[in-house]
């Protein structure tokens, strides 16, 4: 059995370490905060548990026996050959945090950033081991959301790249290929976009924001739910993607030169959405996101149920 550690059990930690012990890795976690590693055990069968009632595990009790919890890195390090680090996503953490992981892990482990939008050579580029270094992103919750975005830096060895997209694949995620550095990678910059549009056009007083979510989640979600943009408008135009193009191109060309600007991120602007979607109490939004992990699951297996789309 291979063995792979985890560093830091926030709630991306955790659900990394319940993906990799689906796959039937021994998982090694490492968390230095008494209380959080005192309610770890439970969190972990819970999740094990919803992938199990979904479908998408045979057995909790197996997932949660493959994963041991230590107060101390070096002993979570131990004769791994992958480490997934999931710490704060500021730049001089990841710095402190991959000197250490550099230092003690065996030198042929793979060590993976759950970074969102901070590069890999913004914290790697000192150690000597830097060509081991890569951005593992995943999407928020990865035990639910497959996709897993690889970014190396420009000294990132192209076998450590290659060995990484065949460990994701692996235990069952898709992992996507990111060529060169950029800051947020694919899926945050593609993200940004349509926030910053959706602020816009709520600010401007076009849409509500309970219609624009209806907008995404009853319309463009759907589709997207198991197609990209463009496998979604080459089949929207009876030519093809060229077609599409020749078609609507000149009034998307219209609306990209209509670009937002950042101050829909200011703090009025958001202060304004606020009051108009309301805010949650706490155990609401916890019901919340329990809601949107079992929707996920369903959702997941729903998906790999049905066959892929031909060509």
């Amino acid at each position: 059995m291979s063995s792979m550690a985890i560093v830091g059990a926030g709630f991306v930690g955790r659900a990394w370490a319940v993906v990799f012990a689906r796959a039937g890795w021994r998982v090694q976690v490492s968390e230095p905060a008494a209380r959080v590693r005192e309610h770890l055990p439970a969190l972990l069968h819970t999740m094990a548990d919803e992938l199990v009632a979904a479908g998408l595990a045979l057995d909790a009790e197996t997932i949660a026996s493959r994963i041991k919890v230590f107060d101390r890195l070096e002993d979570a390090l131990q004769g791994v050959g992958f480490v997934q680090e999931n710490g704060p996503e500021r730049v001089e953490v990841k710095q402190a945090i991959f000197a250490e992981l550099d230092r003690l892990a065996p030198p042929d482990a793979i060590l993976a950033s759950s970074s969102s939008a901070i590069v890999a050579s913004r914290f790697s580029e000192a150690l000597l081991g830097r060509a081991r270094c890569l951005i593992g992103h995943p999407v928020n919750p990865p035990h639910l959301v497959p996709v897993v975005e690889l970014c190396g830096a420009p000294w990132t060895s192209p076998e450590t790249m290659a060995r990484a997209r065949e460990i994701y694949h692996g235990i069952g995620q898709v992992p996507v290929t990111v060529n060169r550095e950029i800051e947020g990678f694919v899926l945050n910059r593609l993200q940004a976009v349509v926030l910053t549009e959706a602020l816009r056009l709520v600010a401007d007083g076009v849409v509500s924001p309970q219609d624009l979510d209806h907008t995404m989640k009853d319309g463009l979600g759907l589709r997207w739910s198991f197609m990209g943009p463009f496998e979604t408008i080459e089949l929207n135009a009876p030519g093809g993607i060229d077609d599409y193009a020749e078609r609507y191109g000149p009034t998307f060309a219209r609306i990209a030169a209509d670009v937002p600007d950042a101050g829909v991120w200011t703090p009025p602007k958001i202060e304004s959405l606020v009051a108009a979607w309301g805010k949650p109490d706490a155990a609401t939004l916890k019901a919340k996101i329990d809601w949107r992990d079992k929707t996920l699951a369903a959702l997941m297996a729903h998906k790999r149920s049905n066959a892929k789309a031909p060509g």
